[in-house]
């Protein structure tokens, strides 16, 4: 009967610390949000504030959120399963967005107010629904 004791004990155990995993594995949706609601601030600067100036302080604030998001991605004790895979195909899809509105931005839309709106929703796309899918995974 111990025997039997002893490895329901285990089984709950490993529940127990899977549930913990699983939980602390949620920051991952938070941190893509907080990318996603980045890209709505971000890609409208980029796109309708030109010059030395736009192009500086564009740059600084981006590079201070990245680093930020990059020493919270590094602290975190419980890394999700497959998280290096979707990381890269979600920051693959943002790069290509990003890139695609640059390009229309420079030579069709140039200081468009609409196509920095949907530009910004466009780059924020591949992060929320990304998002949205890992906390559905992690609830």
């Amino acid at each position: 009967m111990s025997a039997r004791a002893d490895a329901a004990a285990s089984l709950k155990d490993t529940a127990r610390i899977e549930a913990t995993a699983r939980g602390r594995s949620g920051w991952y949706a938070g941190y893509l949000w907080a990318f996603a609601g980045w890209q709505l601030v971000l890609v409208p600067m980029v796109v309708l504030w030109h010059g030395r100036t736009g192009v500086l302080v564009s740059t600084l604030v981006n590079a201070l959120v990245v680093v930020g998001l990059s020493i919270v991605a590094t602290r975190q004790p419980v890394v999700p399963r497959g998280y290096g895979g979707r990381h890269l195909k979600v920051i693959g899809a943002w790069t290509a967005a990003y890139l695609l509105t640059l390009t229309l931005a420079l030579t069709a839309f140039p200081d468009s107010v609409v196509f920095a709106v949907v530009a910004a929703l466009g780059c924020a796309l591949p992060a929320a629904s990304a998002a949205w899918r890992e906390g559905r995974r992690t609830a």
